[in-house]
């Protein structure tokens, strides 16, 4: 590595909802720089949530990303001349960024309805432990399990 690491930004608090998490999704949501217009996609799908729910949207944005994180992921790697998939234990940072990923990518796959509709959906089914962005987990889970005994590869 030549260059010095880049340093960690702090990102401020939502303000609607206080929550440093909510802020980094809103980030991970923006496309093209237009910051305000995932601002108000999120806050839309969290006021469906909480009419729909009756719960706190936050607590249900919670318990979604924990439980699409994964736990385990594969990388690949080469020993002799081939190339393993070996299961990793996922930093908390990357499993915060892995679940928001899958479950963007669950809403944006979702046909025929605003994307604040659309977001909200796929938050409560995460919630409960069902929907795409589950799958997605379930089937990274799969592939790591499978390839446990490759674990001896890994540093």
């Amino acid at each position: 590595m030549r260059h010095k690491k880049a340093p960690k930004r702090i990102i401020a608090p939502d303000l609607k909802y206080g929550s440093t998490d909510v802020a980094k999704f809103i980030n991970y949501l923006m496309e093209r720089g237009k910051k305000s217009t995932a601002t108000r996609i999120l806050h839309d799908a969290f006021g469906r949530i909480a009419d729909v729910s009756k719960q706190n949207p936050v607590e249900i944005f919670d318990e979604a990303m924990k439980n699409v994180g994964p736990m385990l992921e594969v990388r690949s790697r080469r020993v002799g001349g081939a190339n393993y998939q070996i299961p990793f234990p996922v930093r908390t940072e990357r499993r915060f960024f892995l679940a928001a990923q899958w479950i963007l990518g669950a809403a944006r796959g979702r046909k025929g309805a605003p994307m604040a509709n659309k977001l909200a959906e796929e938050l409560m089914n995460a919630a409960k432990g069902e929907g795409a962005a589950i799958k997605k987990k379930q089937d990274v889970q799969k592939m790591a399990e499978a390839n446990k005994a490759f674990a001896h590869f890994a540093r």
